[in-house]
């Protein structure tokens, strides 16, 4: 081939590249988007939301709508730092609180499709600093708060604020006390039985948790927004966070650093990642729809007795039958909630920055409003 004849093919080439680009282009602009919400049902959550933060003196909340199984709608209200006037937005980022414990067990049942945990085994397969103790302990159990391990054992515990460098040296805060009762025949939830989640995670996948989260967990699901929280880091858009003394006096939250407990509360996020978590499972993208119903099925103690918790979620039905899964987050700084109606494909993300907001029927009255 001679150089003019070399020059002329690779100007086709290029020609016909950029048509396929520019016809690409003009196909996305084309195709239809996810359409909004109306502006009435807009309007009817925004007074929904104002009502509520006006009762409960709540300073800024983030809000994120999922219907159809797509993002539909997301806003701020309210000041997301009240000393340097900052208003809350959709890019407002809060600590997930107990949210995290949804998003850890997505990782332990992804390893379980895997081949990689065996659910019924003791956990020491996976977690060897969890030392042995009088009766077994299983992932499964620890998934469904059935494994005997403690909750906080103190105010002074819960507000930590050393740092901790790992998973495994977080344990120490708990690994060595006894269980509270033989696995499997009481309900108790444990922030520290989901550390051993962690360390589980760690073992069975040879990565570092957050590390394996973030592959497996966030980057499929689109969340761009999710990391693991520091009180050191600079990150931006961190709402401030709150709370009333008994007087009725808002004050600054106390510090606190959640590094001792990364899977069970150690996370921080935008409510539009966390909606988009919701739509992940809701389409597959993260785990099977068997795998996925495992986890919304109520878990059973060993007399038969049905626990309203399921593998990383809380599982309740509406008076009218509709299945209904959340979970809520509760520490420094914040309140959040997610809930979600699979089979209608509805979820409902609430974010606020003070502490000790109850949130779970103003998210049941939002979904409502989607729903109509």
């Amino acid at each position: 081939m001679s150089p003019s004849t070399s020059s002329t093919a690779h100007v086709r080439a290029a020609f016909a590249l950029c048509l396929l680009l520019l016809c690409s282009a003009a196909a996305r602009a084309q195709a239809p988007q996810p359409a909004a919400l109306s502006a009435e049902k807009v309007r009817q959550i925004e007074a929904l939301v104002g009502a509520e933060m006006a009762k409960q003196k709540i300073p800024g909340m983030t809000v994120a709508v999922v219907s159809e199984r797509r993002v539909r709608w997301s806003a701020g209200f309210g000041l997301q730092d009240i000393e340097n006037n900052v208003a809350a937005k959709a890019a407002t980022v809060y600590r997930l609180g107990s949210i995290s414990k949804p998003i850890t067990a997505t990782a332990v049942m992804q390893l379980y499709e895997r081949g990689r945990i065996d659910l019924d085994a003791p956990v020491q397969k996976y977690c060897p600093a969890f030392p042995e103790k009088r009766w077994p302990v299983t992932t499964r159990q620890l998934l469904g708060h059935l494994s005997g391990i403690r909750h906080y054992k103190s105010d002074e515990e819960f507000n930590s604020t050393r740092f901790y460098a790992s998973i495994n040296e977080g344990l120490s805060m708990f690994k060595d006390d006894p269980l509270l009762f033989e696995p499997g025949t009481k309900f108790n939830y444990t922030t520290h039985g989901y550390s051993v989640l962690g360390c589980v995670v760690e073992g069975a996948s040879g990565q570092k948790f957050s590390d394996f989260v973030s592959e497996n967990v966030l980057r499929p699901a689109a969340m761009e927004h999710m990391r693991v929280d520091s009180v050191a880091d600079i990150i931006p858009n961190r709402a401030q966070g709150y709370r009333i003394t008994d007087r009725g006096v808002l004050t600054n939250s106390p510090l606190a650093d959640n590094s001792y407990k990364v899977p069970g509360g150690g996370f921080v996020s935008t409510a539009e990642d966390l909606a988009r978590f919701a739509v992940a499972l809701q389409t597959d993208r993260l785990l099977k729809r068997a795998t996925l119903e495992m986890m919304f099925t109520p878990q059973k103690l060993k007399d038969g007795k049905e626990t309203s918790y399921g593998l990383g979620w809380g599982v309740t039905r509406r008076p009218t039958g509709e299945r209904v899964v959340n979970h809520g987050g509760a520490q420094q700084r914040v309140s959040t909630f997610l809930q979600m109606q699979p089979e209608q494909g509805l979820a409902v993300v609430i974010m606020s920055n003070l502490e000790g907001a109850r949130l779970g029927d103003l998210a049941q009255q939002i979904g409502d409003v989607v729903l109509k």
